[in-house]
C-alpha cells in the first residue's frame, strides 16, 4: 500500500482537485483500489465528492481513539475508490482529548492507517505547515506537491521544501514530484516559474502539467470527478496522464 500527502504552503494550487482526480484516475482508468483521506478542514474534497462534511465522522474520532478507522470510511460513487472526509473538528484535533497530552501524537494517523489494505492512499492536507500537514507527511511514503505558475505559489515552496527537508531528518519522507497546475504553456514567465521549481526541488517536476480549464471548478459542484463530467476536456486528458507518470514512479 503506497501512500501519498498532497501538499502545498498556500491556497489555489488545485491540491485538492489533484488529490480527488488523481485518486479517481487510478480507480477508474488503472483498477487500483483507493483510499482519499480528507485531511483539510475546510472539508473541500469531501463536498467535492458530494458529501454534506456536517453529517459525516472525519479522522478526529479515529484519532483520538473513540472510532475505528473502518467506521469513518465512505463508499463513493466510483468503483473501488473510498472516502475518508473531513470535518471542522480536524483543526483543533491535536489540543484535545487522548492527542493533547500525547507528545508523539503526530505519529498517530500513520499508527491508524496500518491496518488498511488499499493499493493507494491519497491524502489531502491543508494549505499551510500545520500538525494536520506533519502528521500525513509522517504518515506518507511520498508527498506530492502541487504549485501553480505565479509568484507567490513558487515563493511558497522554498517554505515547504525547508519543512520537508526538516521533517525528513526525523522521518523518511520521499518527495514524488512537483505537480504544475492551471498552466498556460504560452505563459510569458514560463521558464523563470519551471527554473525556481527545480532550484527548490531538483528533478522532482513532473513532466505532465494540467492545463487550466474550468470544467474542474464545473465537475466540482456536480460533486463528481472531471472524467465523470467532462470525460474529453483538457483537464481530463491531463490528470490521466498524470496519474500514469505517478503511478510509474511509485
Amino acid at each position: 500500500m503506497k501512500k501519498i500527502a498532497v501538499s502545498s504552503f498556500k491556497g489555489g494550487t488545485a491540491k485538492t482537485s489533484t488529490s480527488l482526480n488523481i485518486a479517481a484516475s487510478f480507480a477508474k482508468f488503472h483498477k487500483k483500489k483507493v483510499l482519499l483521506i480528507d485531511f483539510d478542514a475546510q472539508a473541500n474534497l469531501t463536498t467535492g465528492l458530494g458529501f454534506d462534511p456536517d453529517a459525516q465522522d472525519s479522522l478526529a474520532p479515529v484519532l483520538q481513539g473513540t472510532k475505528t478507522i473502518d467506521q469513518v470510511i465512505l463508499k463513493t460513487g466510483i468503483k473501488n475508490l473510498d472516502l475518508i472526509p473531513a470535518d471542522t473538528w480536524l483543526e483543533r484535533v491535536e489540543v484535545t482529548g487522548n492527542l493533547a497530552a500525547n507528545r508523539y501524537s503526530h505519529e498517530r494517523l500513520r499508527e491508524v492507517l496500518g491496518s488498511l489494505k488499499y493499493d493507494a492512499v491519497i491524502i489531502d492536507t491543508p494549505p499551510s505547515l500545520c500538525w494536520l500537514t506533519e502528521s500525513a507527511m509522517i504518515a506518507a511514503d511520498y508527498s506530492l506537491v502541487c504549485a501553480t505558475p505565479e509568484f507567490y505559489s513558487v515563493k511558497g515552496l522554498q517554505r515547504l521544501g525547508q519543512f520537508m527537508e526538516n521533517l525528513g531528518q526525523r522521518h523518511p519522507l520521499r518527495v514524488i514530484g512537483v505537480s504544475m497546475s492551471f498552466w498556460n504553456p504560452r505563459g510569458k514567465s514560463n521558464s523563470a516559474f519551471l527554473d525556481l521549481i527545480d532550484q527548490t526541488f531538483p528533478g522532482k517536476l513532473l513532466n505532465t502539467k494540467v492545463r487550466r480549464d474550468i470544467m474542474v471548478s464545473e465537475a466540482s459542484i456536480h460533486g463528481k470527478p472531471v472524467f465523470e463530467v467532462a470525460p474529453k476536456s483538457r483537464a481530463a486528458e491531463d490528470y490521466i496522464a498524470l496519474s500514469k507518470e505517478l503511478l510509474k514512479l511509485m
